[in-house]
């Protein structure tokens, strides 16, 4: 009767193995850049998160349309197995939110100084809803685009003052030079269906953002319901830059949310 036990409890224990890993499989972590930046603003965030045992892509936003620049993302997301936390910052949150709906792997969206856009809603329309924005008279001339519309970028000069205010100088002077530009058609294109509305969201921003108004992000990160908001006080719009660490910690609540 004993070895009988034994063998049984042995069984029991063997088939709650697979169980087991199952639910210690990490998520992947894919992370969509925002406008005036490119994929390594992430590289602190990433830095971080492979060390903590994470799968990262940085997805390269091609900051054409929201729809345009979704529909990439969402091409990802499907050649992705198993479960993501998706994450954009700034305009990327236009894009994530888009990217997400029906897509059944994201599990979490996670808004880094970003914009979350109910359904008709545009960035521009968010950020001019709410005073606080220095971000238009620090754009350079318009590059005109030879099928219609134009590119924008912030002025080198002012891009750290703008942009990267608590990032060394040095670090925000490549950052600049390195800068994409985004369509100006993007920043005006209203959104459709907001998968924020039913897939849980994070959020982290911080207090001294030039380009989104913190009163503007406070707003949506409200609106959507967030399971857990930080602010970072005195962080500029790229906080992932700044404050990587931070950035990182609300990935990993996301990802490890039940």
């Amino acid at each position: 009767m004993k070895k009988l036990i034994a063998g049984a409890l042995l069984l029991a224990a063997t088939a709650l193995v697979p169980a087991a890993q199952a639910q210690a499989v990490k998520p992947t972590v894919v992370l969509v850049h925002g406008a005036f930046a490119d994929s390594s603003s992430w590289n602190g965030v990433i830095k971080i998160l492979e060390r903590d045992g994470y799968t990262v892509i940085a997805a390269a936003n091609p900051l054409r349309s929201v729809r345009g620049d979704a529909d990439s993302v969402a091409d990802l997301l499907k050649s992705i197995d198993g479960p993501v936390v998706l994450v954009g910052h700034s305009y990327g949150g236009s894009v994530i939110s888009e990217a997400a709906e029906g897509a059944p792997n994201v599990k979490a969206l996670v808004y880094v100084s970003a914009f979350a856009p109910d359904e008709g809603e545009s960035a521009l329309g968010l950020t001019g809803k709410f005073p606080g924005s220095t971000l238009p008279p620090t754009l350079a001339p318009p590059v005109k685009l030879a099928g219609g519309g134009n590119d924008l970028y912030i002025l080198q000069a002012k891009f750290h003052d703008q942009f990267a205010a608590d990032v060394p100088l040095a670090d925000a002077k490549l950052m600049a030079a390195g800068q994409r530009p985004i369509a100006d058609a993007a920043l005006g294109e209203a959104s459709t269906a907001p998968a924020w509305k039913h897939v849980p969201s994070w959020f982290i921003y911080g207090d001294a953002d030039k380009n989104i108004p913190p009163v503007a992000l406070k707003f949506m990160a409200d609106r959507a319901k967030s399971r857990g908001t930080v602010v970072v006080k005195g962080a500029s719009h790229v906080v992932m830059v700044s404050h990587a660490q931070a950035v990182a910690s609300q990935i990993e609540k996301a990802a490890t949310a039940q």
